[in-house]
């Protein structure tokens, strides 16, 4: 496995050009990198800020090995690449995160299993491959569960909650028939989220974990560092060390968290990319998660994880674009320590991230209420 730091002026590829794309690559370019990236949307977030934008499907691995010849190191904003094209990328530059990684993170069946094996905790779930085994699973995990589809799927795409037995076949037509993962229903205090960069050459670094509240199951709004009493916080950072470490990941794993009522932690899903829950790292942080996934895949020292100061952002999403008058850009402009974050994504859908605002504060309960405030400004 090579270890060969790639330093600034050397050219970074990136499979995916969305949003998160987009953000690593500014990053990189203030690195002093060249960035390529490749995404099957002509139009893509990225596009108009990286050197060169191959259009192609993700799938397509002879696209995807242009890239890689014209990189020094290869990256990934977006999980759902085919394993194919991360190994031909692999033949001709460092794939980092490498495959073993997103081999099991791209299918929640042997995400869990992969999490059971290790001791990780996690809450009661089994998997499902037909509509039988479904019925009798949903009844057997008490009825109230979330039926998850083992690929595909984000911002809760994919996933289809049942309050009993009865409603299984429904999941099952829904979702595809096709294998599911069914997890109990649980009672939870909080949703949190940790972020753990971690290089080639084995440094590691775990920012402190974010506190997320999500509206029908998309994040709506992110909180760091968490309001979370220090001894959840320090078995959080524990857990994304011991995560990142037994899967080895080269770039970013991100930890997405249940805190029940009853102070359990559990694991609900990982993610080896930058994360919508740490976008606050850009005014947070003396390292943005961004320069931090840079910093990572290049192999260079990692940067500090400290919180200068405590940070919220809030989504944006297309449903603000299509009411009438749009989003007020100027009000929420006039606000002090608010900042807007936009995608350059030209076609506003209904659920579209669209973009995103941040806000400080002396103390996390100020930079809530900030961003809540600037939120009804923008006019959602």
């Amino acid at each position: 496995m090579s270890t060969r730091t790639i330093l600034p002026g050397g050219t970074l590829g990136i499979l995916g050009g969305g949003q998160l794309g987009r953000m690593m690559a500014l990053s990189a370019r203030t690195l002093g990198y060249q960035v390529q990236s490749l995404d099957p949307d002509p139009a893509c977030s990225a596009r108009f800020v990286v050197d060169q934008c191959y259009t192609a499907d993700f799938g397509n691995a002879d696209e995807a090995r242009r890239l890689a010849r014209a990189s020094d190191v290869v990256t990934l904003e977006i999980e759902k690449i085919p394993l194919a094209t991360l190994n031909a990328v692999a033949q001709h530059a460092p794939m980092r995160p490498g495959a073993h990684v997103l081999e099991v993170v791209q299918n929640r069946g042997r995400q869990r299993a992969w999490l059971a094996q290790g001791g990780f905790p996690q809450g009661p779930w089994q998997q499902a491959n037909s509509e039988a085994e479904l019925t009798s699973t949903v009844e057997a995990l008490g009825g109230r569960c979330f039926v998850k589809a083992c690929e595909g799927g984000y911002d809760g795409r994919g996933q289809y909650p049942v309050k009993s037995s009865a409603e299984a076949p429904q999941a099952w037509r829904e979702l595809g028939q096709r294998p599911v993962v069914v997890e109990a229903a649980l009672d939870l205090e909080a949703e949190l989220s940790v972020l753990v960069a971690r290089s080639p050459r084995g440094e590691v670094v775990v920012y402190p974990p974010a506190y997320n509240h999500h509206e029908e199951r998309i994040l709506d709004w992110s909180l760091l560092p968490g309001q979370i009493p220090p001894e959840v916080s320090a078995q959080a950072v524990e857990l994304g060390r011991a995560m990142a470490t037994a899967l080895s990941v080269e770039g970013l794993l991100v930890v997405e968290l249940f805190l029940l009522k009853d102070g359990r932690l559990l694991v609900n899903e990982l993610a080896p990319r930058p994360h919508n829950s740490f976008h606050a790292t850009e005014v947070a942080c003396l390292t943005s998660q961004f320069e931090q996934a840079v910093r990572a895949v290049c192999n260079l020292p990692l940067g500090s994880v400290e919180v200068v100061r405590p940070a919220a952002i809030v989504n944006l999403l297309g449903d603000l674009w299509l009411r009438e008058g749009g989003p007020r850009f100027e009000a929420v402009l006039a606000m002090p320590g608010v900042r807007l974050h936009l995608y350059g994504k030209r076609e506003a859908r209904a659920g579209r991230k669209m973009g995103h605002l941040s806000a400080v504060g002396s103390t996390p309960e100020e930079a809530l209420a900030r961003i809540q405030a600037a939120r009804q400004a923008m006019g959602a």
